[in-house]
């Protein structure tokens, strides 16, 4: 779920590029666990964010 090399570098800025499974297609258990990996995901990254 990134957006590759067409990202500008903005300095000061930390990218990250998370691979996650593409869902397309997958039954829905296998979609529910890729949206519990990103839900996951998000959850660190917001307690990691400085005033958090």
């Amino acid at each position: 779920m990134g957006c590759g090399d067409a990202c500008p570098v903005v300095p000061g800025r930390h990218y990250l590029n998370w691979s996650v499974a593409d869902p397309d297609g997958a039954p829905i258990g296998v979609v529910r666990t890729i949206l519990g990996d990103i839900d996951a995901r998000i959850t660190d990254l917001l307690a990691a964010l400085p005033g958090a």
